[in-house]
């Protein structure tokens, strides 16, 4: 099992970094073609897509990730396929629902000042479609998960993501001509071939796994569809709340940040473009960052729910404790060095130097994001998935009153909304940790914190020294990847010395098992 979760977890970090590393060409090129003002149009559209996909799906898929890894460790395999059945209908039927009624609300959405950007209406009609088959291919990706099978998801993602930007690009260029607007629209088209591509290559993999499942060797009783939909029902209701409390504060940002940078006295074209320059450039720079916690939270789901079934407190203590330890190791070096090395970041991604204050100020959300990722799947797996519900909620009640008061004040202005997110997902994760001490009695070393720290400290000057010095010397790309890549070595070689990084941990990560002997 311990074999088996490294694995999992490093090859959905693997395709995390391909699909990111795709994903930050794309923007890159994006970025080009429509500029901050054709972002803004963009992201105006997806917080409404982004809370379909979560109302349409229900956290139905992590609910099947859960149950099945239960009928796994049960040995009830007729019992999981049933399940699957059952819940895949039911995904059907409220992705079509919901991607009739953003099509055909989308006018109303408009002309109610909903969404204050009219230009964004064809963003919306485009992105309608891929309601429907991303919410499928998340039911398939969460069967597959709970019999611990992450391979279909990275290939999954990987094909998705390509097929994605190529539609994407393509479209954007080709509507540029008539308008920024039909630009943004074709710019969306990309998420509904891109889930397309996806659901072919998952349904090949769900075919190969029917072929190999053993025959059942005890007995259970079949279970009724009726009782089936209750369990997913009560799983899922309070999994789909914690996701869906994303998009429903990116939505309250959509409300609220514009219209207080208007009040600060930005005019509507600038407000839209600052609104670009942090949800479209300075988040996914954060998100990027915790692709390692992404992975090991999709993978500590099935895995907690597994030993959880088994009643093992002993293994569900040490997983707890290794992937927060791991989370630490990870995501305190970046938030330093985009904090450090911001405005070349986003000069040379973006080309949009003026996204640089918005950036700097949002860097430390990735410790508490993967933090935050990793506390709530080990919740969910313990299934308590109401605990992050509420700890989002209290968090976004923080969000909304940084974003109304920080906002308006011009010496803040998009810097404020940026603190705002720090603060919501920082809250959450703090609170989080409180009820995993209650029900694991996991409590964090302050030590491991203090040492990550203060060798990304280290790191981060001696970054900052030599982008100083080779930026006057050297090539763009040089004098940025040359000081990152040289400061994270020096933050490994820190964390190694001082026994940070342990031999056992350099032993399970293929290419690092002969730096072993090296560490503690």
């Amino acid at each position: 099992m311990s074999n088996k979760f490294i694995s999992g977890t490093l090859i959905l970090t693997l395709s995390g970094f391909v699909v990111k590393a795709i994903g930050s060409i794309n923007w890159v090129i994006l970025s080009r073609i429509l500029g901050g003002e054709g972002i803004g149009i963009y992201q105006m559209a997806f917080p409404i897509y982004l809370l379909a996909l979560e109302i349409s799906s229900a956290g139905i898929p992590i609910a099947i990730s859960i149950i099945t890894a239960e009928k796994a460790a049960k040995e009830d395999y007729a019992g999981a396929k049933r399940i699957f059945h059952v819940s895949i209908s039911m995904l059907c039927t409220t992705a079509f629902i919901l991607s009739l009624l953003v099509f055909f609300g989308s006018r109303f959405l408009i002309s109610e000042h909903i969404i204050r950007e009219s230009r964004a209406y064809w963003s919306l009609i485009a992105l309608a479609p891929a309601i429907f088959f991303t919410t499928i291919i998340a039911g398939f990706r969460g069967y597959l998960q709970g019999w611990r099978q992450m391979t279909p998801t990275a290939v999954s993602q990987i094909t998705e993501q390509i097929v994605r930007v190529i539609s994407m690009l393509g479209f954007a260029s080709f509507f540029m001509p008539y308008g920024l607007q039909y630009a943004a629209g074709g710019a969306s088209l990309g998420a509904g071939f891109g889930g397309l591509a996806a659901l072919f290559v998952l349904l090949f993999f769900y075919r190969r796994l029917q072929k190999t499942l053993p025959t059942t060797t005890v007995s259970y009783p079949q279970e009724n569809v009726w009782h089936i939909l209750k369990r997913l029902v009560s799983l899922s209701i309070p999994i789909s709340m914690a996701s869906i409390m994303l998009p429903i504060v990116s939505n309250l940002d959509l409300l609220i940040v514009p219209r207080r940078l208007e009040a600060a006295g930005f005019p509507t074209h600038k407000a839209t473009e600052l609104f670009g320059y942090l949800t479209g450039m300075s988040v996914p720079l954060v998100t990027l960052a915790t692709i390692l916690t992404i992975a090991m939270a999709m993978n500590l789901v099935p895995t907690i729910s597994h030993y959880f079934t088994l009643g093992d407190k002993k293994e569900i203590y040490n997983r707890t404790a290794g992937a927060l330890r791991v989370a630490f190791l990870v995501t305190i070096p970046f938030s330093v060095l985009l904090f450090v090395m911001a405005h070349p970041i986003v000069t040379f991604i973006y080309n949009a130097p003026a996204a640089a204050p918005a950036t700097r100020t949002i860097a430390i959300a990735i410790f508490f994001l993967g933090m935050h990722q990793i506390t709530t799947a080990i919740l969910q797996g313990l299934k308590k998935p109401k605990i992050p519900v509420m700890n989002m909620m209290i968090a976004a009640a923080v969000k909304v009153c940084c974003n109304w008061f920080l906002v308006a004040i011009p010496a803040f202005g998009i810097r404020g909304a940026a603190c705002a997110t720090v603060a919501d997902i920082g809250v959450a994760a703090l609170l989080n940790l409180i009820f995993i001490y209650r029900h694991t009695g996991y409590i964090i070393d302050l030590k491991i914190i203090l040492r990550n720290a203060l060798s990304a400290a280290v790191m981060g000057c001696i970054v900052a020294c030599l982008y100083s010095f080779l930026h006057h010397h050297t090539p763009a790309v040089i004098s940025l990847f040359v000081p990152c890549f040289t400061g994270l070595l020096i933050y490994l070689g820190i964390m190694t010395a001082t026994g940070g990084v342990t031999q056992d941990d350099l032993s399970k990560i293929p290419f690092f098992k002969r730096f072993a002997k090296y560490a503690h």
